[in-house]
């Protein structure tokens, strides 16, 4: 079974989950394709050109040859190491918890739809700024998967250089508001308006999905949508979930854990959890607070 239609929950979390993977992979092989085809000639035409003439994004105008399945296939093509590398890079480091938050079919389609709208903004917007050009790679779509990060996890703090802690929220709503400024620089060879086409997109998609709102609550409660009152934060429905009194239970001070060492996990060591993920992530939690986290959330459903 394909880890698209698994139930979600704990344990699932990867460093490499497996559209992240492929995509990494594919981009991979398509830019390597792209070095080998100049080598080449494909109907007395230089094989690069050939490629970027039927899978590259092409402008809508007189002589080229745009094809409606290019929105798809120019977000896999690179102009060189430099871009591939900067974007797969994004992509991994910002789509990683992405996927394993809202599943691996519901993020293939929101990266592909984002990379689309990207393509859109740049066929019909761009134009009005700047000459029609062609148009390849993936930063469309990794910026609708930055916003997406931005959005549920506005705190985290991204390390500048390696070097400057900055929040998410603040990093990439400055580069929103660059790529703005920098829309009429004809001097470019950068499409902002296709990366400004992915970042809306991606806005749209998590302000009007009914489940990414709960984002981890899911792991907790078997109901996947909304409240009526949006939870301030991303781990806040899970907190809440741990901290509200069952009606059914009177007393309610620890949960009983059967394991090797029989012992009892009392709510302080849940909300000492729970504050850890909101600060640095799932993925950090050791293997026993995962296993405290898992066992717990079992007695809570």
């Amino acid at each position: 079974m394909s880890n698209s239609f698994r139930p979600r929950g704990f344990g699932r979390f990867s460093l490499f989950p497996p559209i992240i993977k492929n995509l990494l992979i594919i981009n991979a092989a398509v830019f390597f394709l792209q070095l080998i085809a100049g080598n080449f000639l494909i109907g007395g035409k230089p094989g690069l050109y050939v490629l970027q003439e039927w899978f590259a994004l092409n402008p809508l105008v007189e002589g080229a040859n745009f094809q409606v399945w290019q929105l798809i296939t120019y977000q896999f093509m690179h102009a060189g190491f430099g871009h591939i590398f900067f974007n797969m890079f994004m992509l991994w480091m910002f789509g990683m918890e992405i996927e394993n938050i809202m599943g691996s079919k519901k993020f293939l389609y929101y990266y592909l739809i984002c990379g689309v709208a990207a393509g859109l903004a740049q066929l019909f917007i761009a134009p009005l700024f700047t000459l029609p050009a062609l148009t390849i790679g993936a930063s469309g779509a990794v910026f609708g998967v930055m916003i997406a990060f931005a959005l549920l996890f506005p705190d985290r703090l991204i390390f500048l250089w390696f070097l400057i802690p900055i929040k998410a929220k603040y990093l990439i709503g400055f580069l929103f508001v660059l790529e703005i400024f920098w829309i009429g620089d004809a001097g470019s060879n950068v499409a902002h308006l296709a990366h400004l086409g992915g970042a809306i997109a991606g806005f749209i998609f998590i302000m009007m999905d009914k489940q990414i709102d709960v984002t981890l609550k899911h792991m907790f409660n078997k109901s996947y949508y909304r409240t009526t009152e949006k939870p301030p934060n991303l781990f806040s429905g899970i907190t809440e979930r741990f901290r509200k009194k069952d009606d059914e239970v009177k007393e309610a001070k620890y949960y009983d854990i059967k394991d090797d060492e029989d012992e009892k996990i009392t709510q302080e060591e849940i909300d000492e959890i729970l504050d850890k993920i909101s600060k640095s992530g799932y993925q950090n939690l050791t293997e026993k607070e995962k296993k405290t986290l898992f066992e717990a959330s079992k007695k809570m459903n």
